[in-house]
């Protein structure tokens, strides 16, 4: 009893996680934190995502009204922004769903959706607690960004949508020629369009942790999918991850 007492924590010694990225090893605590509570209500995280992309333009509302920000032009720019782009959110959710949000969950890995979500009303009640007036090139240049990232979250999407549905396999051409995520950088240009109404980096912050600690672990496991098509090695020499591949060494 002894040595086996004292080989088990060899054991766990043994596989130390330093070669994975953190960004692997958040990912893998997220799916562990998913299998553990597998107790509770079962429902599919498109609900959980849903939810709250439709409360979003509800709560900014509610920030100003609280602080009384009826007057500030930033909060009405940020509220138009981040709540049609709820809406659109939920249109998609109800004409062109993405598979991967189907499926279940439990509660608490649910709730933890919602809270990673939450992330994103940071920028909100800081523009309306702090009273902070974005500069008019400042606006324009967000918007242009959020414009931008609507039209490539959303078409890529329904892109790769209707491609599915008609030929599954791998798609290699109109938005997704040049990179393979065309969706993630879409929503990337959205996400940052409202966020830096702010001026601060702490909402710029938790995008940015979201995006290397979600977003990219799934890019690398997308990869590492889409590997078993025997095209996929010219198609990813061709592309770039995220940024599209216009010159040698894009991300």
């Amino acid at each position: 009893m002894r040595q086996m007492y004292n080989q088990s924590p060899k054991r766990i010694e043994e596989p130390e996680r330093v070669q994975p990225s953190l960004a692997t090893e958040m990912t893998k605590a997220a799916s562990l934190a998913s299998s553990l509570s597998s107790y509770g209500t079962i429902m599919r995280q498109r609900q959980f995502i849903d939810t709250h992309k439709a409360i979003t333009p509800l709560v900014v509302l509610g920030l100003m009204a609280w602080y009384g920000q009826w007057h500030s032009m930033t909060a009405w720019v940020y509220l138009a922004l981040h709540g049609s782009y709820g809406m659109l959110w939920l249109i998609k959710s109800r004409t062109f769903p993405d598979r991967q949000w189907d499926q279940d969950c439990s509660l608490l890995y649910g709730l933890l959706i919602w809270a990673t979500l939450t992330l994103y009303w940071i920028a909100p009640w800081m523009i309306t607690a702090w009273d902070i007036q974005a500069p008019p090139w400042l606006i324009g240049i967000c918007t242009s960004a959020f414009v931008f990232g609507v039209f490539l979250h959303f078409t890529a999407d329904m892109q790769k949508h209707n491609s599915l549905a008609l030929r599954p396999g791998l798609i290699t051409t109109g938005l997704w020629s040049r990179t393979r995520n065309p969706n993630y950088l879409g929503e990337l240009l959205i996400y940052a369009g409202f966020t830096s109404l702010a001026m601060h980096w702490l909402p710029l912050t938790a995008l940015a942790a979201v995006v290397l600690l979600l977003w990219f672990p799934n890019m690398l496991r997308k990869d590492k999918s889409l590997s078993r098509y025997t095209e996929f090695a010219e198609y990813k020499a061709r592309s770039g991850r995220l940024l599209p591949k216009l010159f040698r060494g894009a991300l």
